[in-house]
């Protein structure tokens, strides 16, 4: 064999026992002394990555004599698939400042880890620099920039790269519609699907992307109707993606019976994240009835995950029974269940600002103490009343007043009041779903003192302009 043949049989290893068809190969490629050279090595650091051993990919990299395109799109590559993107980042950094030449490829996978890192002021770089390269055009790429700068928040740039591609792939339409229905602007979701349906045709991730759109953007109808229309017209295979975005429409309009009867009539398992949404449904309705029956499935498959204790304890706190929140947090210190910290994070000058719930270690934690007060101050002459449904019920209110402060969103977005001059956007990103109270917190500041807030959580996008969110209070 020589070192074509190797690479081509490095490309056919695939499927689950990839990784040891790779060692095979590799031990092989080793004693024929190919180990080192760039087809091969190209091809074994990408196989490597490809069956999750980026540490061995890394390290057939850093052997290679010689690097081309193709060897240092591999190994970012392989970074990014595994979620790895600050790696990937700083790995394209040193490569690019040691020469290293890049083409769409590598500029369409260096996107892929801005997404992940919803890093803009890079993204709006890395933008610049195709820009200088005057690339060929490619959809690829395009479609990359889309889903990059939607992830990052700004939809008005995802939809500037949309309307100039000389050509658009269904992939770009997805994108686009997935980008509108992180937001919350449902309208704008069932408008570009209409155009779409008069270019190219619809398949079932546009689908997904529409329901889901049409979910957060609180168009219950408008979605179900799309649903029966796509399902009959254009015999769309459904998955249970779909199922679970007509579960989460259905309980958005507080049909929670009905969702509850399609979870057990549908053709598929249900997974937590399908019973998770109906949860919530019953939370925003508190509807007691139902959310016990989910909550215990819930309970039964994931014994350990605190969200599902929180939340059945909140729809007991809204209800106003008392004991049962007692009985749902002491349930929790019995079996040992620990909430997941919170976190939030803030990029100013490309300084990555870390917040987690009641941090007493930053520099600045007085200070934001301070601005926070002041700023409840003029919350409260505006007549808000926090939501405390969070917190426990048999604390007085100077500890609910500690525990509020605290909050990790709370502190990263007055932070960002704090630091930026009037008219930019605070953006914010959190690790876990934001909280009702964090949620109000931020729409007052929006309106108080004039800032539009982009707070990326868990789940979603929340845009917060002049007192109002694109999530319509429902998340």
């Amino acid at each position: 064999p020589n070192e074509f043949t190797f690479a081509t049989v490095l490309t056919s290893c695939s499927g689950p026992q990839s990784i040891h068809q790779v060692k095979q190969v590799h031990s092989l490629v080793a004693k024929t002394n190919f180990e080192s050279h760039m087809f091969v090595g190209s091809s074994l650091l990408d196989m490597y990555a490809k069956a999750g051993n980026i540490q061995e990919a890394r390290r057939v990299f850093d052997m290679l004599p010689e690097r081309d395109t193709v060897s240092c799109t591999a190994i970012i590559s392989g970074y990014a698939q595994l979620g790895l993107d600050d790696e990937a980042l700083d790995l394209f950094r040193q490569l690019y400042s040691a020469g290293m030449q890049c083409n769409y490829v590598t500029f369409t996978t260096l996107l892929t880890s801005l997404s992940g890192l919803a890093s803009l002021d890079y993204g709006k770089q890395v933008h610049g620099l195709i820009l200088r390269k005057e690339l060929p055009f490619f959809v690829v790429l395009q479609n990359s920039l889309i889903d990059m700068y939607s992830k990052c928040g700004k939809l008005l740039y995802s939809r500037r790269v949309f309307d100039h591609m000389p050509q658009r792939s269904t992939i770009s339409w997805n994108a686009m519609l997935m980008g509108y229905g992180r937001h919350g602007i449902g309208h704008e979701v069932v408008q570009l699907f209409r155009t779409m349906t008069e270019e190219v045709k619809p398949d079932s991730v546009t689908l997904l992307a529409v329901l889901s759109g049409c979910s957060h953007g609180g168009l219950v109808d408008e979605g179900l109707d799309i649903f029966d229309l796509i399902v009959k017209e254009q015999n769309a295979v459904l998955s249970i993606g779909h199922y679970g975005c007509v579960i989460d429409l259905l309980g958005r309009s507080g049909r929670l019976q009905k969702a509850l009867d399609l979870i057990q009539d549908m053709p598929f398992e249900p997974t937590p994240a399908i019973w998770g949404s109906l949860l919530g449904a019953c939370r925003v309705h508190v509807n007691v009835s139902v959310g016990e029956v989910v909550a215990q499935k819930l309970l039964d498959m994931e014994p350990g995950n605190a969200g599902n204790y929180v939340i059945l304890s909140n729809i007991y706190a809204a209800a106003g029974m008392w004991k049962d929140v007692f009985r749902v947090r002491n349930l929790m210190l019995e079996k040992t269940v620990t909430k997941e910290p919170g976190q939030s994070w803030i990029i100013l000058d490309k300084v990555i600002h870390t917040f987690r719930s009641s941090d007493r270690f930053h520099p600045r934690k007085k200070d934001i103490d301070a601005k926070i007060k002041e700023i409840y101050v003029d919350i409260k002459a505006a007549g808000f009343v926090p939501n405390l449904s969070c917190v426990l019920h048999d604390v007085d209110d100077e500890q609910k007043e500690r525990m509020l402060l605290g909050h990790s969103e709370k502190l990263a977005v007055t932070f960002g009041l704090m630091n930026t001059p009037p008219g930019l956007t605070i953006r914010v990103m959190k690790n876990l779903r934001i909280c009702v109270d964090c949620h109000n917190f931020a729409k007052f500041v929006s309106k108080i003192y004039g800032r539009e807030i982009s707070l990326r959580d868990k789940n979603r996008f929340h845009l917060l302009t002049d007192g109002a969110c694109t999530c319509g209070d429902y998340w």
